[in-house]
């Protein structure tokens, strides 16, 4: 069994909010916008779903968490969940320094019934260890969800194809500047991805610090060049030897269509676990056993 705890819902709603970002304005954008970058239309949000359904079932994938990648779309990936409850976890982008932060969180986790807040200070600039951040934490607390913290670098590829600036101050995306606000949390699971994305000694330092801090191994883990010498072998061990396999989950940052769920990440990491002589028990938390602790299935 594999869950996948990094994934985007790319929906119609997501590309409309793009093509209102670009100058000049793309009209018709949920299909213009994806006809420029050579994938699929992702028409409404319930064959989004029953779409990524089909791919999971392709590839021998149980369940999914897919992230509403923008704010503004909470309700795209709400649909998504309510139509596939057993197969898809929703999770959603917040600003948490934005004028509508309140209300976009309370509909998030109240009407869309969202499981994971996702922050990246870095791209929204905020500190980690602010008044907002705790104030999310706060509501993710009362509501029994998770909080997914983007640390390091970040680079968003479907912005960069279209030629959108991303503005980042990635000193905001500190692993440390976390450790605070999770202790005064410490019922509150967090998902830092790609083991820190370039912040490993940060994320495993803060994590050691911390016990309700996880890491997700999605993504390719390009920034691994920044380290002469380093390997995904030396990460994963590295991650094991400081917070065991119980606070590794296994994602793919896939997204779009058509290429859908990116089994060349699985069989990358898959056989990494392999090298590194992780016994069963342990390679299944990390794939999918340490998913359903944080997100145990909702029934309709």
């Amino acid at each position: 069994m594999v869950n996948d705890v990094h994934c985007h819902f790319f929906s119609a709603r997501f590309f409309e909010i793009l093509g209102g970002q670009l100058s000049p304005a793309v009209d018709a954008a949920a299909t213009a916008l994806p006809e420029r970058l050579g994938w699929d239309a992702p028409g409404p949000p319930e064959v989004l779903a029953d779409r990524w359904v089909q791919t999971l079932d392709d590839h021998d994938v149980g369940r999914a968490a897919v992230m509403a990648s923008l704010p503004g779309d909470e309700a795209s990936v709400g649909t998504a969940v309510r139509r596939h409850p057993e197969r898809l976890v929703g999770m959603t982008m917040l600003n948490p320094v934005a004028p509508d932060a309140d209300a976009r969180l309370r509909t998030a986790l109240e009407d869309e019934r969202l499981r994971c807040v996702c922050l990246f200070p870095a791209l929204h600039g905020y500190a980690l260890d602010g008044e907002e951040v705790d104030e999310v934490f706060s509501a993710a607390a009362a509501a029994g969800a998770v909080v997914f913290v983007h640390c390091g670098v970040l680079t968003v590829g479907v912005r960069k194809k279209l030629g959108l600036q991303t503005p980042v101050d990635v000193r905001l995306g500190d692993p440390l500047a976390l450790t605070r606000t999770a202790a005064r949390h410490p019922d509150v699971p967090i998902i830092i991805p790609h083991f820190g994305a370039g912040q490993l000694r940060a994320t495993l330092m803060a994590a050691d610090l911390c016990g309700n801090i996880h890491v997700d191994t999605s993504s390719s883990n390009g920034w691994i060049r920044y380290t002469p010498g380093l390997t995904l072998e030396a990460v994963f061990g590295a991650a094991l030897e400081t917070l065991g396999p119980e606070r590794i989950l296994f994602g793919t940052d896939s997204s779009f269509f058509p290429r859908g769920w990116q089994q060349p990440v699985h069989e990358g990491q898959q056989a990494v676990l392999d090298a590194l002589g992780v016994d069963p028990s342990a390679q299944a938390a990390i794939m999918s056993e340490n998913f359903e602790r944080l997100f145990p299935t909702r029934r309709p």
